[in-house]
């Protein structure tokens, strides 16, 4: 793990031990508890989970075991671009697994996971109610609709070229000064 890594890790589980604090140390609170923490913070960390078991007295696999058992918990660091897919009834009728293999395999990652870079993760959701423009896929907040396998690639590459773009601007303003 590189030193800002270490650094942000440090800083979420400082976060939590002061909202732990809020908590009496009864073993109700821990749904809400991991609520809260990925409400704040996006997902449930490894440390977290543990510093959580050790706040309420349980089982660090007791934790992990409710955490695992609801979908709403992530156990990654989300992406700087989340990209959910839909694979609600019309979605998955019109190919919605096809648009989910198509963004792994381009991203090199699997359903809720993230980029080694931290730029893209991938979730996999129930019915958005875009129904009429299954198959869809939602990247950050905008909706794309009638998505086919060919635009998930040039969905990434407008990215990449957004991110290239951004550097070259930042290179050029450093060159400037």
């Amino acid at each position: 793990m590189d030193h800002t890594r270490e650094t942000e890790e440090e800083a979420l589980l400082n976060d939590i031990a002061s909202m732990l604090a809020a908590f009496e140390k009864e073993r109700a609170n821990l749904i809400p508890i991991l609520q809260m923490i990925q409400e704040r913070h996006h997902y449930l960390s490894a440390s977290a989970l543990q510093m959580v078991a050790k706040h309420l007295g349980v089982s660090g696999c007791e934790v992990y075991g409710v955490a695992t058992f609801y979908n709403q918990f992530r156990f990654y660091p989300p992406g700087k671009h989340r990209i959910r897919v839909c694979l609600g009834t019309a979605c998955h009728l019109r190919g919605g697994d096809i648009i989910l293999e198509n963004f792994e395999r381009k991203l090199g990652i699997k359903e809720a996971e993230t980029t080694a870079d931290r730029e893209f993760s991938i979730d996999r959701v129930a019915c958005v109610g875009c129904c009429a423009l299954a198959p869809v896929a939602i990247i950050d907040d905008t909706v794309h609709g009638h998505m086919a396998p060919s635009k998930v690639e040039g969905l990434i590459l407008g990215f990449e070229i957004e991110k290239q773009r951004e550097k070259r601007g930042k290179q050029h303003g450093e060159s400037k000064q």
